[in-house]
């Protein structure tokens, strides 16, 4: 190398260093949410108005001010789990299942859970609870089962009912338009999905007669006017009908608006209990019981199954934690096998017994009674959708400008610890 190259190449290499230090310094410093930001995004995705009414869902413990760079996932909020959370220095535990489903009238340190919730607030760690409204959930915990298990064209078992929609028409003339559009708007009209401001208009002629008492903003008393106006169209959540109304006549310019409310048909939404999908191709249900025992982590129950192991299975509903309530909903889907947790032994024996009768009467196998049932731990069937929250909240708070290390916890929360074998059936 000459010197002349030598000489070239440190001035490209000072310059380099020179420029990547003031990119550096112009780069703006990471942005950290805080609390109440992470829960309003946890919330956006998993709605506290979709949780049972039973539930005990939302923050528990924690400042709303403070910072949170680290999230620990976890289906339980036990001792163990918080031990994990404190150990990796998360500011935010967000579990499944409730510390303090049932009420209670003091959380001393005295008590198992009052415990907890003191070494979490020293640790500086916060608590949120995500349980039936993340079950309910598009990304949730019955979404993430069935993707888990390779299902494909899904749709809630129970659908929620969708929201209650009003349409807004109102005629409006062409210079107080936009005024009138943005009042609406501010009052809660326009909002469709992640857009705000939706509108329709078209321009038509509108006609009136203004009386002999009235006090027109446009025309004569008693002479027929003619005045261009725009059709203006806007969707408004039922409940804002009153201020989007409020909202319209107070920036209209007409003593008397012309406009309809029109009440639209409420539709099912894309949330909902459960959720029914397709096997392809399909599977016997040996096979797809050994997927199961596969694809969800390990437990001592393992997983148990009642029906004909080589029959076909194409449809199938899932639910994560306890599901032997839903049966009457998953005979209605139509599936073949019904994957879920918890089921107890009337319920399960009086659901078989009644698909072999019918199996029966519709000449086929009694054994061929559908559904299946494939019944998995409860914390085995919800653990799948930690993977998925935590993905989904590194993408909404990345949608933030900001940055959070998310992480699942490791510890398995499975109260059973050995299962002890039968003795050989006869």
């Amino acid at each position: 190398m000459s010197a002349d190259d030598t000489s070239t190449d440190e001035t490209t290499s000072a310059a380099t260093s020179s420029a990547g230090t003031i990119a550096a310094a112009a780069s703006p410093a990471t942005t950290t949410l805080t609390l109440a930001d992470v829960v309003s995004l946890l919330d956006r995705r998993y709605p506290p108005a979709t949780a049972e009414g039973w539930d005990a869902v939302g923050t528990v413990c924690g400042d709303p001010a403070q910072p949170v760079r680290r999230v620990l996932l976890a289906v339980d909020p036990t001792a163990d789990v918080v031990d994990e959370a404190i150990e990796v220095g998360a500011d935010l535990l967000v579990t499944h299942h409730p510390l303090l489903l049932r009420p209670v009238h003091s959380v001393a340190a005295t008590t198992f859970k009052g415990a907890l919730v003191h070494r979490l607030v020293r640790a500086g760690c916060a608590l949120h609870v995500a349980h039936t409204n993340a079950d309910a959930a598009a990304d949730g915990v019955a979404e993430a089962l069935a993707a888990t298990l390779g299902l494909v064209d899904l749709e809630p078992l129970l659908p929620l009912p969708g929201e209650s929609l009003d349409k807004h028409v109102v005629f409006v003339p062409l210079d107080a338009t936009e005024r009138v559009l943005d009042a609406m708007s501010d009052a809660g009209a326009g909002a469709l999905g992640d857009y705000s401001r939706c509108a329709w208009t078209s321009t038509g002629t509108g006609t009136f007669v203004p009386g002999d008492s009235a006090a027109p903003a446009i025309g004569e008393r008693g002479r027929v006017e003619r005045v261009e106006e725009d059709r203006l169209e806007m969707i408004a959540p039922r409940a804002r009908r009153a201020a989007v109304v409020a909202a319209m006549r107070g920036a209209h310019p007409y003593e008397e608006p012309a406009f309809d409310v029109l009440e639209l048909a409420v539709l099912p939404a894309t949330a909902g209990t459960g959720r029914v999908g397709r096997l392809d191709p399909p599977l016997p249900l040996r096979e797809f019981a050994e997927r199961v025992a596969q694809r969800l982590p390990a437990t001592e129950q393992g997983v148990r199954v009642a029906g004909d192991l080589d029959g076909e299975v194409a449809r199938v509903a899932v639910v994560g934690g306890s599901g032997d309530s839903l049966f009457d909903a998953v005979r209605r889907s139509g599936a073949d096998a019904y994957v879920t947790a918890d089921l107890r032994h009337h319920p399960a024996s009086e659901l078989r017994e009644r698909a072999a009768f019918e199996a029966h009467a519709a000449g086929r196998d009694a054994r061929d009674g559908r559904p299946f049932l494939v019944d998995v731990a409860h914390w085995a069937s919800e653990w799948p959708w930690l993977e998925s929250a935590a993905r989904v909240l590194r993408e909404d708070v990345a949608g933030r400008g900001a940055t959070v290390d998310t992480q699942v916890s490791t510890r398995r929360t499975d109260p059973w610890t050995a299962r002890i074998a039968s003795a050989p059936l006869p």
